[in-house]
């Protein structure tokens, strides 16, 4: 008996395994990945086939099964859509990050979804999903249109061939120039003079995204050195590191022509390659690079694009028409065939950090599926993370011993640009009571006089932080979220950069009626106000920042303005700080280093500094020498000290001893467990008793792990619901979804819909 082993697409921790079905003759074509309809509790449901096997009767009965009992496949929904080595991964990330097998299934069907059967006027039907290949209609004149002569009378006939004498068209664009054209082309088609057939289309304009691309003559030592570290790690060469290589690459020294290069080893040796970037504003130029390189074989996946476009690219690799993705985190699972080299680009970010159920990390998931695959790893980054720093050999993680490789020059020999501190406390104390210091204005005159451009970056949205009423104090607030709400003068309005409410600035103050509102803060709205001030009136200045990006194809259009301008400055937020390349910038200024500083979480000094040793990176790429300006309250700060210096040891130096003592990754591994719902008393009650179950269960397993909490949340509200959480600190190689899930499966559902959700090494703890 040929028996289908499937998971049931019904999110239930009851249901979470595998169910048998079997395969009747006529589905023998069935194969894993498929999506398929099954009996499922007197009703159907849809199942994806993640194994199948031939088992006899006798084999079933000794298994203490019933044969008789097995029902049937109903029928085959879908051709694949992964294989079996997914199927491991999917297993893998839900035992990992504590998630139903659906939740990490998902991530590997098709944009804009699987089939799905829904209950319709109380009946069970079978809904497919609306995106899907679009074919065109294509007309082709045949070798008879060359003597075929219209009649007199037959204008629309004479003039639809003198359309196709350059040849073949699509239908709808004959219509758009000669209107209907339907009844003519079956007369002429019926005559033998053209012939009709459907072509797939394509849903993305993919040669928008191309860039010249110059290959490098020579490679310096440096990336020559991480090209072999690469390639043998695609071939298995290097036993002693295993598949990883992290690539530890001063800004500007090149990785991505190391990239390029080892992409087209991988190609040469006949598999596919995944590039993964973690801001969409990347793309565009990455993109472009890499199409120049490997044409067409190269497919784009992010959430900028519409579900159609998302889908064509996801089916290009599927079909084996591109064999390099490039793309955001999401871009990981794409069905890419014989898989040699996965590359996470700035590998140090947060955004390879999913933030929703399934909550996993690329980074980590990219390493089992490397394993898994027997590909080759690269994590590149100018900053790398403490976390990867510690894996490398002779790190503080002694079960890791990953290739660390490092370039220490750029290919025009050109040193880091000097760093300029500059102490806001001192200018205010000396009288100045604007957000630029003289020092930055100075050097933005002189970037203008030279006809040269520059980078400023504030990361922090919005006109001002907040608004207040000067004699009572209120603060406006969202209803939803435990935060002040951000006043956006474009607007007029003031929003919450959580939930997206938005509401009228109010004349009056609503608590005390006063009119004397104050807005309190700086944004990057505020401050390209404040610079038109400032700066000529013929100095363009590009605002980018997630209202300036809203809009599909934003990112590159304004990277193509600044690209494209004589002089002019680049303002944003931290989409600005890393892997943009542009050689005329000769400047970058901070405006205030200390945002990022001050949050109330172990990783801020890391964050600033990477975010800081980023933006640097971004002047004196070309052949003009760069020059950086960080403004700031706290110049004493290890962080902005070794930031300034370009030194990463200063920061370690410091920052490591109190991760140590605080047991903090990499001395640890931290799990938050989150709880949240309508009504905060219930919350606080699911979350103590979920806090004692988990101290008993490390007691009667004998851990000495770190229990922290229960706590609120810092954003103790957010979108509606009342959040507290517990933080469980654990050895670095600690299996903590073997303490938490048999507590999660055992667990009965509130009452007061009370939630619970695990975030497995958290990238924050907000």
């Amino acid at each position: 008996m040929y028996l289908a082993s499937v998971i049931v697409d019904v999110s239930a921790r009851a249901l979470d395994r595998a169910f048998f079905y079997r395969v009747p003759h006529e589905l023998a074509s069935v194969q894993v990945g498929c999506a398929v309809s099954v009996d499922f509790g007197n009703r159907p449901v849809v199942a994806y086939v993640v194994g199948l096997q031939e088992l006899s009767e006798d084999d079933i009965i000794a298994d203490g099964g019933d044969a008789a009992k097995i029902k049937p496949l109903a029928g085959v929904l879908s051709t694949p859509y992964f294989d079996a080595s997914a199927v491991e991964l999917i297993r893998w990330i839900s035992r990992e990050y504590l998630c139903p097998l659906t939740s990490a299934l998902h991530l590997f069907t098709p944009p804009g979804g699987a089939p799905k059967i829904k209950r319709v006027d109380g009946e069970w039907k079978l809904v497919h999903p609306g995106v899907g290949p679009v074919d065109d209609r294509w007309v082709f004149p045949t070798d008879a249109a060359a003597q075929f002569v219209p009649a007199k009378t037959a204008a629309k006939q004479r003039a639809v061939l003198d359309a196709l004498a350059e040849g073949g068209m699509r239908v709808a664009e004959l219509t758009v120039e000669l209107g209907s054209v339907n009844a003519t082309l079956k007369a002429l088609e019926k005559r033998g003079v053209v012939r009709l057939e459907s072509r797939r289309r394509i849903r993305f304009a993919m040669e928008q995204s191309r860039r010249p691309d110059v290959e490098l003559d020579q490679l310096t030592e440096g990336q020559a050195g991480a090209l072999e570290a690469v390639d043998a790690a695609v071939e298995g060469r290097d036993a002693a590191h295993g598949n990883v290589v992290v690539m530890d690459g001063i800004t500007g020294s090149g990785k991505t022509e190391v990239y390029l290069r080892a992409i087209s080893y991988a190609l040469e040796r006949g598999k596919g390659a995944i590039v993964l970037v973690p801001e969409i504003s990347l793309t565009p130029q990455t993109v472009g690079r890499f199409r120049a390189r490997f044409g067409d074989d190269v497919a784009v996946l992010h959430s900028r694009l519409s579900v159609g476009e998302r889908f064509d690219q996801w089916d290009l690799v599927r079909q084996g028409e591109a064999h390099v993705v490039v793309g955001t985190r999401s871009a990981l699972f794409a069905p890419i065939a014989n898989l040699g080299l996965v590359i996470i680009d700035e590998e140090h970010e947060g955004s390879y950090k999913q933030d929703s159920a399934p909550r996993y990390s690329a980074r980590d998931v990219a390493l089992k599926m490397c394993e898994i695959r027997k590909a080759a790893l690269v994590l590149g980054s100018a900053t790398p993370s403490i976390d990867t720093l510690a894996s490398c050999e002779g790190g503080a993680n002694p079960f890791r011993s990953w290739r660390h490789v490092v370039l220490p020059e750029r290919p025009n020999r050109r040193p880091l640009p000097p760093v300029d501190v500059v102490d806001m406390g001192r200018e205010f104390s000396n009288g100045s009571r604007l957000m630029f210091s003289k020092t930055l204005v100075d050097a933005l005159m002189g970037v203008h006089e030279r006809g040269e451009k520059a980078v400023l970056l504030l990361n922090k949205r919005g006109f001002a932080s907040f608004v207040l009423c000067r004699e009572c104090g209120f603060v406006p607030t969202c209803p939803d979220c435990a935060v002040s709400l951000t006043y956006h003068e474009r607007d007029n309005c003031l929003a919450c950069h959580h939930c997206d409410h938005v509401e009228p600035v109010p004349p009056r103050c609503p608590r005390c009626g006063s009119p004397y509102l104050r807005k309190f803060g700086t944004g990057t709205e505020r401050v390209e106000a404040e610079l038109r001030q400032i700066v000529p009136d013929d100095m363009p200045i590009v605002r980018m920042d997630a209202d300036s990006t809203k809009g599909k194809g934003a990112h590159e259009r304004l990277l193509e303005q600044f690209r494209e301008s004589e002089g002019g400055i680049l303002l944003g937020t931290q989409m600005i700080a890393k892997g943009l390349d542009f050689p005329d910038v000769t400047l970058v200024g901070v405006i205030n280093a200390d945002t990022t500083l001050k949050l109330p979480d172990f990783r801020a000094g890391e964050r600033t500094y990477q975010l800081l040793e980023q933006v640097s990176g971004r002047a004196g790429r070309g052949d003009k020498p760069g020059h950086v300006i960080v403004q700031t309250y706290w110049p004493e700060h290890p962080a902005i000290r070794a930031a300034a210096a370009h030194d990463r040891g200063l920061f370690l130096e410091e920052e490591l001893p109190l991760r140590q003592e605080l047991l903090y990754p990499p001395y640890a591994r931290l799990a938050n467990v989150l709880v949240w719902g309508k009504r905060e008393q219930p919350v606080r009650k699911v979350a103590t008793e979920l806090a004692l179950a988990i101290g008993s269960a490390l007691i009667s397993a004998g851990y000495e792990w770190t229990l922290l909490g229960p706590s609120p949340c810092l954003l103790g509200k957010l979108r509606g619901y009342f959040r507290w959480h517990i933080l469980i600190k654990a050895p670095v190689n600690a299996d903590i979804s073997s303490i938490l899930s048999p507590l999660l499966t055992k667990r009965k559902k509130s009452a007061e819909d009370v939630r619970i959700a695990v975030d497995v090494d958290p990238f924050d703890l907000f």
